[in-house]
């Protein structure tokens, strides 16, 4: 399947998982493809700025409008990327905690680790390896495009 990355159909394919880093920044270029599918009209079942995406933006101090229309507004995610370091210059020492950090989230409250059980059970109930928020968007990335789980 051809995949194409300046106007990608969430409905075809998941984004990219959110382990996948630019300048360091894990969930960067699957926020860039969530963004490019939703302008395209073509996001599916996925949502700009859920939770994560939210992560991001309080992390950068950018907002989610700017956000899109930086994307918009690029030619790449190399030029995402350049938009993003002039809104929010960051050492990279802090973008690797951070990315660090939200790599590893999981739920924290009981309201959490009970919404995060309802999906596992729905997605793969005999998985005892999913631990994190990344190990989870992973797994539905995979099951809701027809993989095994």
């Amino acid at each position: 399947m051809n995949v194409n990355l300046s106007a990608p159909d969430l409905r075809l394919h998941p984004p990219r998982s959110p382990r996948v880093t630019l300048g360091g920044y894990v969930h960067l270029p699957r926020l860039i493809d969530k963004v490019r599918a939703h302008i395209a009209g073509a996001i599916g079942e996925y949502r700009y700025g859920c939770p994560l995406d939210a992560r991001f933006f309080t992390f950068t101090a950018i907002t989610p409008e700017a956000f899109l229309e930086a994307v918009r507004n690029a030619d790449s995610d190399s030029a995402v990327l350049a938009w993003v370091r002039a809104q929010a210059p960051k050492d990279p020492a802090a973008i690797e905690i951070w990315s660090s950090w939200v790599t590893r989230h999981g739920p924290g409250d009981a309201e959490d680790h009970a919404w995060f059980a309802e999906r596992l059970q729905a997605l793969a109930p005999s998985r005892d390896d999913i631990a994190t928020y990344f190990d989870l968007l992973d797994l539905d990335d995979h099951v809701s495009f027809g993989g095994r789980s």
